[in-house]
């Protein structure tokens, strides 16, 4: 089998989706993208198809360090995120052509479903409550939220209290029925992260995610050692590499990568099981598309220290559009109790609507990444 061409369909809401066919008819589908730079990243694969074409796309492996190492400049958000997606593509052919899903390929899974959580509050928090309420009418029970808004670098105790207000009224709402984790979103600065994560500690929430932007991840030992409540960090981190030294350092309880960002499937195996070696727990990071999160569940289920699956069924980015829009086999995606089963089908157990993508490709997007700004005109983490 020989690798023949490569088709890139940049989709609403903010999704770019691959699909490489093959001389025996079988194609493979990945979702190479980072958020607000889609056309950064068509370029990148764009880039390898001198790599790929006329390969034999099984030797995976042989064709990722190729990709990586090939090139001389490696690592960071586009060029990881480019492999990503062909890599997630290439373990769909080699499932499809051997009529088994990628999670057999992977040596089987190791339990019979998969806990998902799903997004509420939206960018700049609010409604919150409501927003849950109406998820657990679906059985929904774990939830993630952005922590605040706007934080400056030092700020008054008027804004922590913002914080602790709302997301205390949460916890007095519903108690102990549900769980949720809370994202900082790199919104929060070292010495504020101290303060936020001391006054947030009775509310107990189940984690707190990138507690202070990646590039201070030797702060992470820190600040675990002034709370009880479990941190989580990962979806700026692209390889196993940015992974080792963030481990070793220790703080995290649970890591985040992203599987259409940090090297896909074949890179992301490896990470959880660094991670698993330092009693560190897995929880992908996946607000995108059903390529993206079938990558996320073949990896889920290979991987014993998996404990939980973002998914972004409902979430805010979407605006009409879901991500089982894009798919013929819906059902397959159907959560119970907020669990979902391993999908069964061949490769990655997607039945792309190559129709609809087609269609939805006709549909210009240019999201961008919101630009934020303080009262006072200066530049704001988003």
């Amino acid at each position: 089998m020989k690798i023949t061409s490569i088709h890139l369909y940049k989709v609403p809401p903010r999704w770019l989706f691959l699909e490489i066919r093959t001389d025996e008819g079988i194609t493979g589908w990945g979702e190479p993208v980072v958020e607000g730079r889609a056309d950064t990243v068509m370029a990148a694969v764009r880039e390898l198809e001198p790599i790929l074409i006329g390969k034999d796309p099984s030797r995976i492996n042989d064709l990722w360090q190729e990709m990586y190492c090939g090139g001389f400049y490696r690592g960071g958000p586009v060029l990881m995120s480019a492999i990503a997606g062909v890599d997630q593509a290439l373990w769909d052919i080699k499932g499809k052509a051997l009529d088994q899903p990628v999670t057999s390929l992977l040596g089987g899974p190791v339990r019979d479903r998969m806990k998902t959580y799903c997004w509420v509050g939206g960018d700049d928090p609010s409604d919150e409550i409501t927003q849950i309420e109406s998820c657990r009418q679906s059985g929904l029970d774990t939830f993630k939220l952005n922590g605040c808004g706007r934080l400056r670098q030092i700020d008054s105790h008027r804004a922590i209290d913002s914080v602790i207000d709302r997301v205390g009224a949460i916890r007095t709402h519903f108690g102990n029925e549900i769980d949720f984790g809370l994202d900082f979103h790199g919104r929060v600065s070292r010495p504020m992260a101290r303060v936020l994560l001391n006054e947030l500690e009775p509310i107990r929430p189940l984690f707190v995610e990138e507690a202070v932007l990646p590039e201070y991840g030797h702060a992470f030992r820190e600040l675990a050692d002034s709370t009880n409540i479990p941190l989580a960090a990962g979806e700026r981190l692209f390889s196993r590499h940015d992974f080792r030294p963030v481990l070793e350092a220790g703080g995290l309880a649970i890591i985040q990568p992203d599987l259409s960002h940090a090297g896909g499937i074949t890179e992301c195996v490896k990470i959880a099981s660094m991670a698993d070696a330092y009693d560190v727990a897995f929880a992908p990071h996946c607000p995108l598309g059903p390529i993206a999160l079938a990558s996320c569940l073949a990896v889920d289920f290979v991987s014993p220290n998996a404990i939980l699956q973002e998914q972004s069924l409902g979430i805010h980015y979407n605006e009409g559009l879901e991500l089982t829009d894009y798919v013929i086999n819906k059902t397959d995606f159907d959560l119970t109790h907020g669990n979902i089963a391993p999908l069964p089908g061949p490769g990655l157990g997607v039945e792309v609507d190559r129709d609809f993508v087609m269609e939805q490709s006709k549909i210009p997007h240019n999201w961008e990444t919101p630009r934020w700004r303080h009262s006072d005109g200066s530049v704001s983490e988003w």
